[in-house]
């Protein structure tokens, strides 16, 4: 585990892909761009297409990297919260998930089991956003397992 995880370092970088891969097709977008405006106009079309192919792999490439990744990380977040929240109330989460919104539901993971069922309530009360309840934790519970 690298360092002790909180609001303000929560976002996780995949350095192959956030840091060469995208890098890597901006640069060829961008000279191919370049070619095109200083090609003859006999070649021009080519490098067009070129640089619409890199940058349809690079769009879909982060289209479906965060699509399913996401889409199993939210089911896998609010099983784990239900849970959760169900060993410390014996209650059942679902009435409330009702209440909340996706992020609001989502921000509630990095709650400690000490502060989770009084920030949901809050959460519902006051209506606070993802980000005011990231910013309510007191004790953040980091969530090292992320995609």
């Amino acid at each position: 585990m690298a360092n002790k995880q909180n609001y303000k370092n929560h976002i996780r970088w995949y350095i192959p892909h956030h840091f060469v891969f995208y890098p890597v097709m901006l640069a060829a977008i961008i000279y191919c761009a370049w070619q095109a405006a200083n090609a003859t106009a006999d070649v021009k079309p080519l490098w067009l297409v070129a640089g619409f192919g890199f940058f349809s792999l690079a769009w879909l490439s982060f289209l479906l990297r965060q699509h399913y990744a996401l889409t199993l990380q939210n089911r896998l977040v609010l099983q784990e919260l239900r849970y959760r929240y169900f060993v410390l109330t014996g209650k059942r989460l679902e009435p409330i998930e009702a209440q909340l919104s996706e992020g609001q539901l989502f921000a509630l993971r990095f709650a400690p089991d000490e502060e989770l069922a009084a920030l949901a309530d809050r959460a519902i009360s006051e209506k606070l956003t993802a980000n005011e309840i990231k910013k309510a934790i007191k004790n953040w519970k980091g969530d090292y397992h992320r995609v």
